[in-house]
C-alpha cells in the first residue's frame, strides 16, 4: 500500500498549496484566456454546421431534422426542477433524475437550434429551462447522486456557453453560474474512485464548469485528474503487462486490478476497465475521454494527440465486434453485450479527419449509424456537430 501513502502525502501537499495561494508547477496549465463558446463545440464548428444545414448537405440536414423532431426541441416543453434530486443505483428512487438530464439536454438542444436557425424563440426555450433551474436545485442525493451531477453537469455548460455568448440577452446567467459552481463543481472535482464510467463523465462535467465559470484553478485540477484516470482507462501496449492503477481508491495490487477489469486477466490493445461489464457503460467512459479532449482542443490545449493511440486503439477494437467481428474466447470468455450507443463522431472526427489515422472499423460504425443522435444522458446530436467538421 506503499503508493496509496505516497499518493496521500502528494495530496495533501497540493492542498497546501492551495490554501497558501500556491499554483503548483504543471504541464496542465489552463490557458490564459478561455475561448467562448468553448465547451465541445466552438463557434468555428457552429458556423461550419449552420452553413451545411442552410445549403441543405448531409448528414448535417438529416441530423438537424432529427434534433428538431425530437421532445427535446419542443418549445413548449415545461421545465421540471427540483430543490433535492434524488438519484438512487439503477435508479431507484428517480426523484428528478430523469427530468434533469432531458431538461440539460432540451437547454443544448434549443441553444443548437437558435444558433443554427436563428429562431430567438429557442434561445429563450433554453434560457427558460437553464433558469428554472437555476432557480430551484440546491442538492443531488443518494447513491447515484455524483453521477447525476456528472451527467447532467456536463451538459449545461454546453448549452449555457451558446447562449451566453451568441444570444443577446440572459439576465440570470450570473445565477446560472452560481447554480454550477455551488451545486454541480464541489461534487464532481473531486472525482471518484467507482467505475471510469463515474469518473470520467464526472471530469467532463468539471472541464466545461470550469470553462464556464473562466475557473483556471478548478480547469488544471480536473485536466490532471482526467489525464491519469483517461490512461488507467483503455489498455495499450506500451503501458506494459498490464492496465495503468486508477488515480484513487484502494486498487494496487495485480489481483486488485484484475477484480477492477470485471475479471479480465489478457490485456489487448483498446481493452477498456468495463468492456466485460458491457458495452454501454464502456462507451460512457469513451464518450467522456472524447468531450474532454475537444474542449482542450478549443481551448488551445489540445489533448488529443496524447490520447489518440488509446483513442483510436479503444474505438476500433469496441467497433469491430459491434460491426459483426467474431468475440476470441480470451476476451470476456468469447461473450461481450454490446451497445456501445451514439458515441463515435467526436473522435472519429478528430482522429480520422485531423490527424488522419486509418480507422476502418470505426468508420463503418460511425457513417452506418448516421445520424447519431442521443442517449438520454449527457450524449447528443454529434452528427450534427461533429461529422466531418472540419472547424
Amino acid at each position: 500500500m506503499r503508493k496509496r501513502a505516497l499518493l496521500a502525502a502528494f495530496t495533501a501537499l497540493v492542498a497546501v498549496g492551495g490554501a497558501f495561494g500556491v499554483r503548483l508547477a504543471t504541464a496542465d496549465a489552463a490557458p490564459i484566456t478561455f475561448s467562448h463558446p468553448g465547451v465541445l463545440v466552438s463557434r468555428a464548428q457552429l458556423d461550419f454546421v449552420k452553413g451545411q444545414v442552410t445549403a441543405g448537405a448531409q448528414p448535417w440536414t438529416a441530423a438537424f431534422n432529427q434534433l428538431k423532431a425530437s421532445s427535446y426541441a419542443s418549445l413548449s416543453r415545461t421545465p421540471k426542477p427540483r430543490a433535492t434530486v434524488e438519484c438512487g443505483s439503477y435508479s431507484n428512487p428517480n426523484n428528478g433524475c430523469t427530468d434533469e438530464r432531458e431538461d440539460a439536454i432540451a437547454a443544448y438542444t434549443d441553444a443548437l437550434a437558435w444558433y443554427i436557425t436563428g429562431n430567438a424563440a429557442y434561445a429563450q426555450k433554453s434560457i427558460a429551462l437553464m433558469d428554472a433551474w437555476s432557480a430551484t436545485i440546491k442538492a443531488h442525493t443518494n447513491s447515484n447522486g455524483p453521477l447525476q451531477t456528472g451527467w447532467a453537469g456536463s451538459v449545461w455548460p454546453r448549452a449555457a456557453e451558446i447562449i451566453k455568448y451568441t444570444y443577446s440577452s440572459w439576465p440570470n446567467s450570473a445565477r446560472f453560474a452560481t447554480m454550477l459552481r455551488t451545486v454541480y463543481l464541489p461534487t464532481v472535482i473531486v472525482g471518484s474512485s467507482s467505475n471510469g464510467n463515474w469518473e470520467l463523465p464526472m471530469m467532463e462535467a468539471a472541464v466545461g464548469i470550469s470553462v464556464f465559470l473562466d475557473d483556471k484553478a478548478s480547469y488544471d485540477r480536473a485536466i490532471t485528474r482526467f489525464k491519469a484516470r483517461a490512461a488507467a482507462y483503455i489498455y495499450i501496449t506500451a503501458d506494459g503487462a498490464q492496465p495503468k492503477y486508477p488515480p484513487v481508491g484502494s486498487v494496487d495490487t495485480t489481483s486488485e486490478l484484475i477484480s477492477f477489469w470485471q475479471g479480465q486477466s489478457t490485456f489487448v490493445d483498446g481493452l477498456s476497465q468495463e468492456t466485460c461489464r458491457d458495452f454501454v457503460h464502456t462507451g460512457y467512459g469513451i464518450s467522456a475521454i472524447s468531450h474532454v479532449a475537444e474542449t482542450t482542443r478549443i481551448q488551445g490545449e489540445d489533448l488529443w494527440p496524447s490520447l489518440q493511440d488509446r483513442m483510436r486503439q479503444a474505438l476500433g477494437f469496441h467497433t469491430k465486434f459491434e460491426n459483426g467481428t467474431a468475440v476470441p474466447s480470451n476476451i470476456c470468455g468469447g461473450k461481450v453485450t454490446k451497445g456501445l450507443g451514439p458515441i463515435s463522431e467526436v473522435a472519429f472526427n478528430a482522429l480520422h479527419n485531423r490527424l488522419g489515422i486509418a480507422m476502418t472499423n470505426s468508420q463503418t460504425y460511425t457513417e452506418s449509424r448516421r445520424p447519431q443522435g442521443t442517449n438520454n444522458l449527457f450524449v447528443a446530436w454529434e452528427t450534427l456537430t461533429h461529422a466531418n467538421n472540419p472547424a
